[in-house]
């Protein structure tokens, strides 16, 4: 019975941990990578110089938070620290998890949503110049730092991306 007993705490114990959020995925399940993003937003990347833009970064956080605009207001589900206060919010502070965004995937979602979730479809609310100020900002807390590398299809130093050549209809 003892046994038995102890067992049973252990096991509950478990799946207390790992309902509350425990472990490195955030409470959010598998990490694994999203799906592509569909050709419309593709070849969509954040504009030219924007990566290292302090002014935009603020400009994304005042969007995040609702200052600029009260009907957006990100931080209401995903947290003013990136960590959500909703269920089912994605934790923008897990960097394992958002790495295997680029930047194209983290816009078509703010744009489009995210089908079978809460996460609803900003464009109609936003311009694709608030979309991707919103993209500089919530990188911020998982990939401070960082900027998207579409050449080498990865994260790296975010001045390194800066000081690349902007490619045609960057943003666009």
């Amino acid at each position: 019975m003892k046994m038995t007993w102890h067992l049973m705490l252990a096991l509950g114990m478990g799946l207390a941990i790992a309902g509350c959020g425990g472990g490195e995925g955030g409470g959010e399940g598998p990490v694994v990578p999203p799906p592509p993003a569909p050709a419309e937003y593709a070849d969509k990347h954040m504009p030219a110089g924007w990566w290292t833009d302090a002014a935009k970064l603020e400009e994304g956080r005042k969007l995040f938070i609702g200052e600029t605009n009260p009907d957006v207001n990100c931080a209401s589900c995903h947290g003013k620290d990136g960590k959500p206060v909703k269920a089912g919010a994605r934790d923008f502070r897990v960097s394992d998890r958002m790495k295997l965004y680029s930047d194209s995937v983290w816009f078509w979602r703010i744009s489009e949503g995210v089908p079978n979730t809460k996460m609803k479809a900003w464009k109609s609310k936003l311009s694709d110049e608030d979309r991707w100020k919103l993209v500089l900002f919530e990188r911020s807390f998982g990939l401070a730092g960082k900027g998207w590398d579409e050449g080498k299809k990865a994260w790296v130093d975010a001045a390194s991306v800066a000081a690349a050549p902007a490619a045609p209809e960057a943003g666009k």
